[in-house]
């Protein structure tokens, strides 16, 4: 068989893999004890306001399901009532599972199924947590007024008040930092200590965040807004350079360094001047497998053109990551700590695996999770 037949049959074998997935349709089920014969409700929540979507009766075990179709991590809020609800950050085929009791709904509950919302909780919950600390030095300071030594109790009040607000700022701005990809990061960017006063007020974490997920996500209303509020912030405060940092330059694609086979550490931003595709793998993982001869392909037919792949393997078995390496033929940058390279998946936002960015020459991201014909395109546009 010639190499024209053999690549497109592989191609062909990946489509109709592709091709048996399941709709992008995720499912919101639960049980709410003590709510048995109540209606629970599902909204969708946009930047300013949020829109009914669905609502069910919960059964009489306390049992309740949705169904909703998205295309992108989507924010849901799901309600007993107008003051008592959870929020949810879906991703398409997700089955999420909510656990909790109809008395303390949104402070109690259990989530399963869905890294975003897990994400969401622990923001929340540190919030509100922060929230509940701050108010309790306020009262101790409304309870000392009138004392002779007032003075000196509020100074020390003052001390651990400001402590508490900088670990909140402290906190926030290192889960942005970390989920640069995830829309759990817009969260974080549009919590509030109070009305008039944001978590995160420090615009280089803003800038990576909006950066990042507009290159991922620009349909999303949510993330619109955050990038168009970035600019705006950057075009007052750091005037025409700041805001053409975050429109030409803008960081979304976070520097890796891992050890190739040899141990030696290869960082991915060594690779600027390159169209690289930045790929997602495990020599242990059977769709990984399939995906790799078509890799070859591709890399064989633009290599030349300035196309280079860096591969991150989050295997654990160092002999069977070589003998995946030696056994199809990758030839290109391959790179992995075995130690599952937790950082850079987490930082890149990578639930599953095969995955892919392809980033153009200064390391901008051009196109996500790439595979086959769609990979051969982008690329063709490119060098063609």
């Amino acid at each position: 068989m010639n190499k024209t037949k053999y690549y497109f049959l592989l191609v062909g074998i990946i489509v109709f893999v592709w091709g048996c997935q399941k709709p992008n349709q995720c499912v919101i089920k639960g049980k709410i004890t003590h709510a048995e014969g109540q209606m629970i409700y599902l909204d969708e929540l946009f930047v300013t306001n949020s829109e009914a979507i669905d609502s069910v009766k919960i059964d009489k075990k306390g049992e309740f399901e949705f169904k909703s179709n998205v295309s992108i991590p989507t924010f849901y809020l799901l309600k007993l009532s107008d003051n008592k609800f959870i929020t949810l950050l879906v991703d398409s085929t997700e089955n999420v599972t909510v656990e909790a009791d109809a008395a303390n709904f949104s402070e109690e509950y259990k989530v399963g199924g869905s890294l975003g919302s897990l994400l969401v909780k622990s923001l929340n919950e540190k919030l509100n947590n922060t929230k509940q600390q701050l108010d309790s030095i306020a009262s101790l300071n409304a309870l000392n007024q009138g004392r002779i030594d007032y003075n000196v109790i509020k100074a020390q009040n003052d001390i651990a008040y400001n402590k508490i607000v900088q670990d909140q700022v402290d906190y926030s701005t290192e889960f942005v930092r970390t989920n640069a990809f995830s829309m759990a990061s817009v969260l974080a960017l549009y919590q509030k200590f109070d009305d008039n006063n944001y978590v995160v007020k420090d615009l280089q974490p803003l800038k990576v965040a909006a950066s990042a997920l507009n290159s991922i996500y620009p349909q999303s209303p949510l993330v619109k807004s955050l990038y168009e509020n970035t600019l705006k912030l950057m075009k007052e405060e750091k005037a025409m350079l700041v805001q053409r940092m975050i429109e030409e330059q803008g960081e979304n694609s976070p520097d890796i360094t891992l050890p190739n086979v040899d141990g030696e550490d290869v960082k991915l931003s060594s690779l600027r001047g390159k169209v690289v595709l930045l790929h997602f793998w495990a020599a242990s993982n059977p769709n990984s497998r399939i995906i790799n001869p078509v890799l070859v392909e591709v890399y064989k037919q633009y290599k030349k053109k300035g196309f280079e792949i860096y591969q991150v393997s989050i295997d654990t078995d160092r002999f069977e990551w070589i003998e995946g390496i030696e056994k199809d033929k990758l030839t290109w940058i391959n790179v992995g700590d075995m130690k599952g390279s937790v950082v850079p998946t987490r930082t890149y936002n990578v639930t599953e695996i095969p995955f892919n960015y392809l980033l153009d020459k200064e390391g901008v991201i051009i196109g996500k999770n790439l595979k086959g014909p769609g990979l051969v395109s982008k690329l063709n546009e490119l060098f063609n």
